[in-house]
């Protein structure tokens, strides 16, 4: 188990292994969530996409000379869910 020091500004530096292991990379926003007994849930905050974000998102992507791989829709399916556009 880590033990993290509280500067005096109220900030907590986590080690690098603990960021690798949330899978937390520069610039990534974390979730904190209170838990009872004075605990903290951290995750990795996720984009949350909406069906509308989902939509279309193939559209243009699918050739009948030139079908999609299996891992490519799932690409093109997950940045729909996170609401990431083409070239974002």
């Amino acid at each position: 188990m880590a033990s993290l020091a509280v500067t005096a500004k109220g900030q907590v530096t986590l080690e690098r292994d603990l960021l690798q292991h949330l899978g937390a990379g520069p610039g990534q926003q974390l979730d904190v969530e209170k838990r009872p007994g004075g605990e903290l849930r951290i995750r990795v905050a996720r984009p949350a996409g909406t069906i509308d974000d989902f939509f279309h998102v193939l559209d243009g992507k699918v050739r009948p000379d030139k079908p999609l791989t299996i891992e490519a829709m799932n690409d093109i399916t997950a940045a729909g869910w996170a609401g990431v556009q083409d070239g974002e």
